[in-house]
């Protein structure tokens, strides 16, 4: 109350009274007709005005813009404009709370009391905006834009508050395209470097420990405020020695050791916080030599297998290249091979990825990456041209979903066009797209890039998918593991794909909003499919993950199935079907596609995409590039308007194809198996049988074989094909008989 006090004395020449309401009382009575020179008293005064006493500061407000007297009239009241007439009234006011303003009051605080006893009274809330208009104040809500749209402004990325980041943000052109990239052919003779001590050798590049502290605490923008130290060591030496550098956006090494004239071995940042996940790596070189020979190798590597043995090459990006010759990202490597090392210990087994390797230029600025590099400052771009762009605006609205643990912003699309009325929107059916949960997974980026760039074009498939759905799309999940470099934790140090069943909130803000959003969708309409995007470091080609529940007839079993086929058949050269799978195993109860389809969607699918290339068609023994990620983003659009035509011939002929395989797969897989299987387990747990037999996804564990299985295989498979037969039939005359408008089946 000190304030208020010096307020109301300040150059009046009031008493020094001794009651602090007394003081603020003067100091409002004071300035009913008297402009205060402090602002900030102004903005007191002018507050509780505007809430207690509306009309006696509009008034007030007019008679000072206009000049008209020493008096101000309200209804029959008169406030002189100089003195404290009211001030006991206004005390009276003050001593009661504002719940409690009741007859007893004084004249004029008991009418206004009951004028707004019949007048609801505003929250305090940032939406509400006042202009001065039409010669007073005007109150109106704040535009959702301004609120939950994207900023005009660039939203440099947050870090947390000790990791180091350079200023420079580093940026790489798609490039022009040079032709298929061949896998790398094993010869045998790779050569396998072992060292007595894998860090042996001159350190030339050591980044400071990212986390001084166990869990994350809290983040800045641009990182560290302390002052940039020098990562690389002597770096203006001018010898051969290359420079390193990774303190940029989703940049990953932590530590170089020279072992040799041109050989390197490189140590990789742990996803933070945690002690795991050395997968993603994506770094700077500098001061290289042409037309020499160099190695690499990382030695700190934790997957005992990799697609480094089935062919894959790293990723090399040259600046001179790109200004030259307009190449961007392109596959390099020689003498390739991922093998075990002596760098462990009894808790823990590393491995090693090395490779040679001719730089194109000396002198030259390159980057080596995992898979092609898309950051968050590149999605903010996107959706910046998407908003700013005047036909796109109108048909997709850029929204934040929540606000990482970081502060990133995690976006949110909402795909539809216009409808002609109400009730047509809410008539249509809801499809979801999710990507980039797990950080490292960089492909999954470059589908939904092609998803959306199909879905905002001009195309009639485009038109007729926003007038058939309304999509929400959630970009980026993990804003946050994107930005530091992470290969698949938040800055929880946790697997946002394994917490959806979790009700931690502030923990994995993300993933809780993601799974809100999907209910309020499905109470307000028809989920018709979701699809959540990811990369798989272990197997070949593009596939689907669904889920299937045990017991099911076979018709349940052959619908969850026909949109992956639907998908093969349209990427021939790059999905396989036979890689697909649908059984629900414990450990992956918690992810995405399990909990949303025990939420009720039945559509609800995994597509993975190779880190490597297919083995499939023309793309066979290829590597995929951002051509081919993004063609899947267009395939996927082209498989959501087959499934719902409303010609369902294609629909049909897949759902019988996939009948006749299911009765194909049971009777060989158990006839050669030799296995014994009880009557009373169903078909799902025959075809779960069939589907563990096989890998799953990278944390998977291979399930046992079913402790049910335990008569004569000839006799269950005989009994089964009986009723798959009747059921396919009886299906097929319904399907003949029945007539429905819907254009997606059910």
């Amino acid at each position: 109350m000190s304030y208020l006090k010096d307020a109301a004395n300040g150059g009046a020449g009031q008493p020094d009274h001794s009651n602090s309401v007394h003081y603020m009382l003067t100091f409002l009575a004071w300035n009913l007709n008297r402009r205060p020179a402090d602002p900030e008293a102004g903005d007191i005064y002018i507050q509780y005005m505007r809430k207690h006493f509306p009309e006696v500061l509009a008034a007030q407000q007019k008679a000072n813009r206009a000049d008209l007297g020493t008096k101000v009239k309200h209804q029959d009241l008169f406030l002189p404009s100089a003195g404290n007439d009211y001030e006991c009234d206004i005390e009276d006011f003050l001593q009661d709370s504002d719940d409690e303003c009741d007859e007893r009051d004084s004249p004029l605080t008991a009418t206004i009391s009951k004028r707004y006893q019949r007048k609801p009274r505003l929250p305090r809330t940032t939406q509400i905006v006042i202009e001065d208009s039409f010669g007073g104040l005007v109150h109106r809500l704040r535009e959702p834009w301004d609120l939950y749209g994207l900023s005009t402004k660039h939203q440099l990325p947050c870090w947390p508050q000790e990791c180091e980041v350079i200023k420079e943000r580093i940026r790489h052109i798609v490039g022009v395209s040079i032709g298929l990239e061949s896998l790398y052919r094993p010869t045998g003779l790779e050569e396998a470097p072992m060292y007595i001590n894998p860090e042996e050798g001159e350190v030339v590049y050591c980044a400071n420990k990212a986390y001084l502290e166990p869990y994350f605490t809290f983040s800045r923008v641009s990182g560290s405020p302390r002052p940039l130290k020098q990562a690389a060591i002597n770096p203006d030496r001018q010898d051969n020695v290359l420079i390193f550098e990774a303190r940029f956006e989703s940049g990953n090494l932590q530590k170089v050791f020279k072992v040799g004239t041109y050989e390197y071995n490189l140590i990789l940042r742990t996803d933070l916080y945690t002690a795991k996940h050395t997968q993603w790596y994506y770094f700077q070189v500098k001061n290289m030599q042409e037309e020499v020979e160099y190695r690499f190798t990382i030695i700190n590597l934790m997957k005992p297998t990799s697609l480094y043995n089935m062919g894959m090459k790293p990723l090399m990006y040259s600046t001179k290249e790109a200004e030259l010759c307009q190449v961007g990202w392109r596959r390099v490597g020689n003498q390739i091979k991922y093998y075990r090392n002596n760098y462990g210990n009894d808790k823990q087994q590393y491995y090693s990825l090395t490779w040679t390797f001719e730089f194109p230029h000396g002198a030259d600025t390159c980057y080596f990456a995992h898979c092609y590099p898309y950051t968050y400052s590149d999605l903010q771009d996107y959706l910046m041209d998407v908003a700013n762009d005047p036909a796109k605006s109108k048909f997709c609205k850029v929204r934040v979903l929540c606000r990482s643990l970081a502060g990133n912003m995690v976006y949110v699309l909402t795909v539809t066009n216009p409808s002609e009325c109400p009730e047509v929107a809410a008539a249509k059916k809801a499809v979801i797209l999710t990507a980039r949960v797990h950080p490292g997974e960089t492909n999954s980026s470059w589908m939904m890039k092609g998803f959306l760039d199909c879905l905002l074009g001009n195309s009639m498939d485009a038109k007729l998918l926003r007038d058939t759905f309304l999509f929400k799309i959630v970009p980026m999940l993990n804003p946050d593991g994107v930005i530091v470099g992470n290969y698949r934790c938040s800055l929880s140090g946790q697997d946002l794909n394994r917490k959806y069943r979790s009700f931690l909130k502030e923990t994995y803000p993300p993933v809780w909003y993601t799974r809100k959003l999907i209910k309020r969708l499905m109470e307000e309409r028809t989920v018709f499919l979701y699809c959540d995007l990811h990369g798989h470091n272990r197997k070949q080609n593009i596939f689907m993950y669904g889920c299937q529940s045990r017991r099911r007839t076979v018709s349940s079993f052959a619908k969850q199935r026909v949109f992956p086929l639907m998908l093969s058949k349209n990427c021939c050269n790059k999905f396989s079907f036979r890689s697909c799978k649908f059984h629900v195993k414990r450990v992956k109860e918690g992810t995405g596609r399990v909990v949303v389809w025990r939420m009720g969607i039945t559509n609800s699918y995994t597509l993975e995409t190779t880190f490597c290339g297919s083995t499939l068609g023309e793309k066979k023994d290829f590597h995929f590039n951002v051509t081919d990620l993004e063609s899947v983003g267009f395939e996927f659009c082209d498989t959501l308007l087959d499934y719902c035509d409303p010609d369902q011939s294609k629909y049909m002929q897949c759902k019988r194809q996939l009948q006749n395989q299911i009765k194909e797969d049971v009777a060989a897989r158990l006839k050669v198996s030799s296995a014994r299987y009880d009557s009373d387990a169903s078909l799902g747990d025959i075809l779960s049988y069939i589907e563990s037999s096989t890998t799953g996804s990278n944390s998977s564990e291979s399930d046992y074989q079913p402790v049910h299985l335990g008569r004569e295989v000839h006799e269950v498979c005989t009994e089964w094909l009986l009723i798959l037969w009747e059921e396919c039939d009886k299906e097929e005359k319904t399907t003949e008989n029945q007539k429905t408008r819907d254009k997606i089946p059910t």
